[in-house]
């Protein structure tokens, strides 16, 4: 099962706005085993959730979730259609927070991030 982490542009830290954010670590998760290394993948500005058109293949097509510290509705919505569960944490440290998920426990809460109050008035009027 892959799950992919949005992250900062230095790799280490789990970063909200996902359908903004190029830099993206994709663990392939296997029962029982421990957490692999991850693959980075960095997105073109076109290849941006929040600008693609789904109209091809996309490095993100077909994960089973993605971890992100904030993401607006449009944004859920839209990966919902692709079969991927978001999942919103306040946990900075990216492998802490997927090894949090994969052993079933809580995640931190989020912390109050004003760009997503403005992507909710934003997704309002999103084709998503």
């Amino acid at each position: 099962m892959k799950i992919a982490v949005a992250t900062k542009d230095n790799w280490t830290q789990v970063t909200g706005h996902a359908g903004q954010n190029r830099h993206w670590l994709v663990f392939d998760c296997q029962p029982g085993v421990s957490l692999p290394e991850p693959e980075r993948v960095e997105l073109s500005k076109e290849q941006l959730p929040h600008h693609w058109k789904d109209d091809g293949p996309h490095p993100l097509h077909g994960l089973a979730g993605m971890v992100t510290a904030s993401a607006g509705t449009g944004f859920m919505r839209h990966m919902e259609g692709w079969g991927t569960q978001v999942l919103l944490t306040g946990e900075s440290d990216p492998k802490t927070a997927l090894e949090k998920i994969l052993s079933g426990e809580a995640l931190a809460e989020t912390r109050f991030d004003i760009t997503t109050t403005l992507c909710k008035l934003r997704d309002l009027f999103s084709r998503h």
